[in-house]
């Protein structure tokens, strides 16, 4: 009798250890997901010229002058970075010196 006992005291304490969730159920979506996209989830518009630091793209400009004034700045301010322009339509990448 006492091992009967001991053996249901010992089934209480680990069905009382375990934890049990209940979720709540999933509405059905009235809207489509494109029209719920959060502000700022979207891909930035990338202009054609590209300025990069270390082959990553920094920043974009409309005209190669401004890209290349900025990357001057960069270049001048830390030498030892390597710093381009890529010009997207013609697929040309011209480094500063």
């Amino acid at each position: 009798m006492d091992e009967d006992v001991r053996k249901s005291v010992r089934a209480n304490k680990e069905l009382s250890r375990m934890a049990t969730m209940s979720m709540p159920k999933k509405e059905a979506a009235a809207e489509p997901a494109a029209a719920t996209a959060k502000a700022g989830q979207n891909r930035p518009v990338l202009g054609r010229f590209r300025l990069q630091v270390d082959r990553q793209t920094k920043a974009t400009y409309a005209s190669m002058d401004e890209a290349e004034t900025a990357g001057k700045a960069i270049k001048k301010a830390h030498p030892i970075v390597q710093v381009s322009v890529y010009d997207a339509e013609q697929s040309k990448q011209t480094m500063l010196d």
